[in-house]
């Protein structure tokens, strides 16, 4: 039984999206904020219990989702959105218009690795279109984390982790950067340009700016470090 979605929950409100396709380590949750809302995408029921999260809503066609997971959450009183196989968005766009229809101010993704070149590429997409604008959007795969930054936005990691600036859906304009090895001060980042990858962080917590567009910030995880050379730390060069 499909139930409409509620809107108890107000702007400042968090959500946590949990996908399928991976097995997620129960330690990926450390550190986040508690969440008002908790959605799962289809088999994102089986993230969930495997994380021992309890799920308020759950949405999609439900083709790759445990027949167990799915009952359990029925009788646990998940509400459950249901849509047919042929349709015209993923499990985790559906997710995210259900969590903008909530009323939440941000979202925090957890999974939906597995291999899927294109699911990867989409979902980030998805995240950056203008649909989602009134979301602060985060998506945490292990180690790594993406940041879709359309305001001033802290980026978390540890000092010497790569960061990546990606411009999307046309040139990032006004863009400027703290707490980063090659400072950039109101600049145009154009996508399609690799001028934004393979930044570094200096501090725990950058802070990136922006006056207009969307830009995506990667950051592949403290495994991924590239050893500059003494000289390269003192100036402001361009990221490489």
């Amino acid at each position: 039984m499909t139930t409409p979605p509620s809107t108890s929950t107000t702007r400042s409100s968090r959500a946590l999206v949990l996908l399928g396709g991976q097995v997620v380590e129960i330690g990926t949750l450390a550190g986040l904020p508690a969440p008002d809302l908790v959605v799962a995408a289809d088999s994102g029921l089986d993230l969930a219990h495997h994380l021992g999260i309890t799920v308020d809503v759950a949405v999609g066609d439900f083709d790759s989702v445990s027949p167990d997971a799915l009952a359990r959450a029925e009788d646990e009183g998940v509400r459950i959105q249901r849509h047919p196989a042929a349709k015209n968005a993923t499990d985790f766009e559906l997710a995210l218009e259900l969590v903008l229809h909530e009323g939440a101010a941000s979202a925090t993704v957890v999974g939906g690795g597995g291999g899927r070149l294109d699911h990867l590429l989409a979902n980030a997409l998805v995240m950056a279109s203008e649909r989602f604008s009134a979301l602060d959007l985060v998506a945490v795969d292990g180690d790594a984390r993406l940041y879709v930054v359309r305001r001033p936005t802290p980026i978390s990691g540890t000092v010497g982790e790569l960061a990546s600036l990606l411009a999307v859906n046309g040139p990032a304009e006004g863009v400027r950067t703290s707490g980063m090895l090659y400072p950039l001060v109101g600049e145009r980042l154009e996508p399609g340009s690799s001028r934004g990858v393979s930044n570094q962080l200096t501090d725990p917590v950058a802070e990136v700016g922006i006056d207009a567009g969307v830009l995506l910030a990667v950051l592949p995880g403290p495994e991924q470090r590239i050893e500059r050379p003494p000289s390269t730390r003192s100036g402001g060069s361009p990221p490489r």
